[in-house]
């Protein structure tokens, strides 16, 4: 449930993804010591607040389950709901009704064919039967 609950939360931390677009540069020497000391804080402060808002979205993941489990909504349910809406989509476009319109046409003629086949060999059947 736990793994349920986290949803899509990324737990790799961000440091070093970007570090190539940078590594060209040699920007540590550009900067001064104050500079420094405040991107430093300032990235501290970034890393605090990625950790709380993560905190924040896995509770509401959880309470999100929790609801859906108290309203009987589980995954079998939304996918069968889903299904439903998606066929009752594909059910109202124009190309499926003019498929439906012509396979049924074409199933109408079928029948009578099959039928006027099988009215031909009763007919030999009988025919055969009299010789």
């Amino acid at each position: 449930m736990e793994a349920q609950a986290r949803g899509l939360l990324e737990t790799e931390p961000l440091q070093g993804r970007d570090e190539d677009t940078g590594a060209s540069a040699d920007f540590p020497s550009m900067l001064s010591e104050e500079e420094k000391e405040e991107l430093k804080a300032e990235l501290v402060q970034l890393e605090d607040e990625i950790t709380t808002l993560r905190q924040v979205l896995s509770a509401k993941e959880r309470r999100l389950v929790e609801i859906k489990q108290k309203l009987g909504m589980n995954l079998m349910n939304e996918l069968k709901q889903n299904f439903s809406r998606s066929w009752h989509d594909v059910q109202t476009t124009t190309a499926y009704k003019k498929t439906h319109e012509t396979l049924s046409h074409a199933g109408q003629k079928a029948t009578a064919a099959f039928s006027n086949v099988g009215t031909a060999i009763s007919k030999k059947f009988g025919d055969m039967r009299r010789k």
